[in-house]
């Protein structure tokens, strides 16, 4: 997943506002105790800090991917997310 694809699924599933608020402030055990920002600034891969976020915030996971999307890398043979 790149960073921009992030962002993209950031704001399609939690909204502009909150999204930018959810990622500066919620922390996320499963990277490490940081929010998604620091963990992302670490050098954290995008996907594990989309999928701590949204197993932070109980998204069911036919609402991960956004209301238009397939989980990035999916297709040709590539493993499921």
């Amino acid at each position: 997943m790149r960073y921009s694809e992030f962002w993209d699924l950031v704001e399609d599933v939690f909204g502009a506002r909150m999204g930018k608020v959810l990622v500066a402030d919620q922390v996320l055990g499963a990277v490490g105790d940081r929010t998604a920002a620091q963990a992302l600034a670490d050098g954290v891969d995008p996907r594990a800090v989309w999928r701590a976020l949204c197993d932070a915030m109980e998204v069911p996971q036919d609402e991960r991917w956004g209301t238009t999307r397939r989980p990035p890398g999916r297709g040709r043979g590539a493993p499921d997310a």
